[in-house]
């Protein structure tokens, strides 16, 4: 097992490699990360996913509260289909902050020994469930059967497979065991369930309330129920630690437009959920159903809060399912700024303890 976690280890870290080269090699418009555009400012390049579980972004850039907030700094913007690409797009440089899962984040902190990234805020938590078929009634209905997840080590895949563990099977990395773990993209679960090629997914919203509303499965385990008060986090905002230590200011500004878009989006719930479903479309070429945005949108909590038992919960589930060697992940944290943001709007601060 740890032999496959180091391969996997080694083949991120040469892809990553490659992809600082082509960095350097390739676009010398921006070469500079965090420098000034020209216009006496500095450029913050920001990482999201064209998902419902990153509604604080898409709200934050379609309504322009990034750029009014980040004042004479200019906000450039890049979409990632997953976890895996933005952290290699943060580790090349190519971006200084994203929106990503935790467990990205928690693989991107210990891999660089703390280096790399430090977890501003939160973004939401909820949304997540494991979605089988409907001859599948419990957990002892599972043995020999496949399931899905959205990427080996993603947050879904290691709760998939701590859950697992806790009903007594085996499973490995390399898709072995007493239930068959095929980890694929989101967009191509749905066809592999209906087409009978797996038996369910654990994955985010909405791809559960499209396996339950076009795939006619059914919630077996909506990970809310296995988490204290149904905390959990889905995503969170991770900052490079190299632009957080050279532009502290700028990061308190880019915090000041999460705590603003997340204020929009909870007090404008119906319209923000309509926008991000229309930003969905934009940058996808395909929006949700309103049966499934709806359905998404109820198991979706979005706050500031970074959760850091959820956190550290998450860290010893991949330990416990020997996706990480260890569960220390002291220092990921670092809060300065959006409590900042939160106490000059008179709301509440957090810890990271």
């Amino acid at each position: 097992m740890k032999a496959t976690r180091g391969i996997r280890l080694l083949a991120l870290t040469v892809l990553a490699a490659l992809v600082v080269l082509t960095a350097a090699c390739g676009d010398d418009n921006k070469s500079d990360s965090g420098s000034g555009s020209g216009g006496g400012g500095v450029t913050l390049r920001l990482g999201y996913f064209p998902n419902v579980t990153h509604a604080t972004a898409l709200v934050g850039v379609k309504k322009g509260i990034f750029k009014k907030d980040l004042g004479s700094n200019k906000l450039e913007t890049k979409t990632f289909k997953d976890g895996t690409e933005a952290s290699e797009a943060l580790s090349a440089g190519a971006i200084d902050a994203t929106y990503i899962g935790s467990g990205p984040s928690i693989n991107l902190f210990q891999k660089s020994k703390g280096e790399a990234i430090r977890i501003v805020s939160g973004a939401a938590y909820g949304g997540a469930s494991l979605v089988v078929s409907k001859d599948i009634k419990s957990a002892k209905d599972l043995r020999g059967k496949t399931l899905s997840s959205p990427k080996l080590g993603n947050t879904q895949d290691i709760s998939l497979r701590a859950w697992l563990k806790k009903q007594g099977y085996k499973t490995d990395a390399n898709g072995g065991g007493d239930v068959k773990i095929a980890p694929q993209e989101n967009s191509s679960t749905l066809d592999a369930f209906v087409g009978g090629s797996i038996d369910g997914a654990w994955v985010p919203e909405p791809w559960a309330s499209r396996l339950v509303i076009e795939g006619k499965g059914h919630v077996l385990v909506n990970e809310a129920d296995i988490w204290p008060q149904g905390k959990f986090l889905t995503t969170v905002l991770v900052v490079s630690k190299k632009f957080l230590d050279d532009h502290p200011d700028v990061v308190k500004l880019l915090l000041k437009g999460q705590v603003d878009a997340n204020d929009w989006v909870n007090k404008n719930s119906d319209e923000a959920k309509t926008l991000t479903n229309s930003e969905i479309k934009g940058l996808t070429g395909k929006d949700l159903s309103t049966e499934v945005m709806d359905s998404a949108w109820k198991q979706l909590t979005f706050t500031n809060d970074p959760l850091p038992d959820a956190l550290q919960g998450a860290a010893d589930q991949a330990v416990s399912v020997d996706l990480l060697d260890s569960n220390d992940i002291k220092g990921i944290y670092d809060l300065t700024a959006l409590n900042s943001a939160l106490k000059a709007k008179g709301e509440k601060t957090y810890s990271d303890a």
